[in-house]
């Protein structure tokens, strides 16, 4: 889309929010993307945890080790992060798939409350529709016992510690994408600095809690496999991490937000999200 209309569109949502009816009229075609790109991560996340942990697979005579599978986990995972951010979908959506990261946008005001309510629903939408698709492809094999439907949960240090873990690492994260998507040089590599973040936490810190940083990701398996135990430590964690993540962001410049929600801001997509003018022409142009 020219670059006119992502200003008027911006504009738009700057001056008044659209109601209910008039942001699904408008703008379902991002909403079914980002339920889209929730349900492509679950469903990689449980094709690649089957393949490595399910006791039939031929990855268990050659990857033994619980550390190389989560090593191997980790590159799958960022790099299905790049894939998803770097698609048409994602360059249109923002690549969220994940409601903490919409909440905290709009905590930023660069999202609208509708936009930000129809993007949660359809990234838990997605997700259950990823896991659900897996088990189907997969012939129930991701419901194995050594699988759980690469369901997160709290490790042998207990919840409290998942909790703070939790929190920990989705703080770093969003702090990483604020920073990086709002700088001149690091905008163009933000999306490999997320997959990177991500691909580290699987391979150490899932022992702890399971490396969700996602409400969505993990109540699709939650939902499917009913592992329902400490979710509140994944709804809550990472939600408050990056909410804190902004406030730093917001002191650290002195007030300034964003540019957008988007992850890629460098291309002509449509562009649903509230602009500011910081570093508009530079991003833009790198």
């Amino acid at each position: 889309m020219p670059r006119s209309s992502n200003k008027r569109i911006g504009r738009i949502n700057r001056e008044r929010g659209l109601a209910a009816t008039e942001s699904l009229r408008l703008h379902w075609p991002e909403y079914l993307m980002e339920a889209g790109e929730s349900g492509i991560y679950l469903f990689s996340a449980c094709l690649v945890a089957t393949l490595l942990w399910h006791p039939a697979s031929p990855a268990q005579r050659f990857l033994r080790g619980d550390f190389v599978r989560r090593l191997v986990m980790g590159l799958a995972m960022g790099a299905t992060v790049i894939a998803i951010v770097l698609s048409p979908w994602g360059r249109q959506s923002g690549a969220h798939f994940n409601p903490a990261v919409t909440f905290t946008f709009y905590r930023l005001k660069k999202v609208a409350s509708w936009d930000t309510m129809f993007y949660c629903i359809a990234q838990f939408t997605g997700a259950v529709v990823g896991v659900s698709l897996a088990s189907f492809v997969l012939q129930g094999a991701p419901a194995h016992e050594a699988v759980h439907y690469a369901a997160t949960m709290p490790g042998s240090y207990g919840d409290a510690v998942a909790f703070l873990a939790e929190l920990t690492i989705s703080f770093f994260l969003m702090i990483a994408i604020l920073f990086t998507s709002n700088h001149r040089i690091l905008a163009p590599y933000t999306r490999y600095v997320v997959a990177t973040l991500i691909a580290m936490y699987i391979a150490f810190e899932s022992p702890i809690s399971g490396m969700s940083t996602n409400p969505a990701r993990t109540f699709g398996p939650a939902f499917y496999g009913g592992y329902w135990h400490a979710i509140w430590i994944y709804f809550i964690a990472p939600t408050l991490g990056m909410l804190g993540a902004a406030e730093v962001f917001l002191r650290a410049r002195k007030g300034q937000g964003p540019y957008c929600a988007k992850l890629d801001h460098q291309n002509d997509k449509r562009c649903i999200f509230c602009h500011s003018g910081l570093h508009r022409e530079s991003i833009r142009n790198k």
